[in-house]
């Protein structure tokens, strides 16, 4: 079933075309992986996924429903930059997102409703192996920690759409190899469609189940602005070649 339908879809700012007839279908449970060269407005589609930017025109729809033009719960997001608090403890942190959400006034839940967040947030630092730190304060917690504590924030509200911008881009290759191992077993426990931005083609094959090429097709040298960037490949990874791999990832580093 689509999740995430789009037709004709264009991002403009003033007479800056970021993104010009985007038309695509992301289904449940989808693993989508976006590369491409830098300022080809992968970063821009995320945010309009999630609610931060809104298309120019065109049709853009989830799950059969005009986007929300807000963020929301059924969206999560992890970013580079570790996003956490560094005034709360690891599991403070995660059960924010719960106590928000559940009490919108006071930002707090007291009693049984405080023990169920705690319970359900516990249960989520031991899925992405940080239980024993769940006392710790982020500042505390190594790079890979941190980002691994950010990924439970943004699951423990269990959202239909997990996104991720270049999220381990910082990270030293060994912890980066870890955390791939994570986030795959991650999104196959919890049945979530994952769309993640990475400037690593490897890593885009690796962890995609389907790769999604954004880049410029045309150019005017006396106007720079005047185009923007379409899907150019639309890969199912399991039928990839290394012919294929070669070619897209010669056309990136081109550019």
């Amino acid at each position: 079933m689509s999740l995430i339908t789009v037709k004709n879809l264009y991002k403009e700012y003033d007479d800056n075309v970021v993104l010009e007839n985007l038309s695509l279908s992301i289904n449940e449970g989808e693993f989508c992986t976006l590369v491409g060269p830098s300022g080809c407005g992968k970063s821009t589609f995320l945010k309009m996924i999630l609610g931060q930017e809104s298309p120019s025109r065109g049709l853009f729809l989830f799950d059969g429903k005009p986007f929300p033009t807000e963020p929301s719960i059924e969206r999560g997001i992890v970013f580079q930059r570790y996003s956490v608090f560094e005034h709360l403890n690891v599991l403070e942190n995660v059960m924010l997102g719960i106590e928000l959400g559940e009490s919108k006034f006071f930002g707090k839940l007291f009693g049984a409703k405080r023990k169920k967040a705690e319970n359900s947030a516990m249960e989520m630092l031991d899925a992405v192996g940080l239980k024993s730190s769940a006392y710790k304060y982020p500042s505390e917690l190594s790079g890979g920690m941190q980002q691994r504590l950010s990924i439970a924030q943004s699951l423990v509200k269990k959202p239909k759409v997990l996104l991720l911008d270049e999220p381990f881009g910082a990270l030293d290759p060994g912890i980066s190899a870890d955390m791939h191992t994570l986030l795959l077993e991650l999104w196959k426990k919890n049945n979530v469609t994952v769309i993640m931005v990475t400037h690593d083609l490897h890593e885009g094959f690796y962890l995609g189940t389907r790769l999604l090429v954004f880049d410029k097709v045309r150019h005017d040298p006396q106007a720079p602005d005047a185009y923007g960037a379409r899907i150019t490949y639309d890969i199912p990874v399991g039928e990839t070649s290394s012919t294929v791999y070669r070619k897209i990832d010669k056309s990136i580093k081109e550019e």
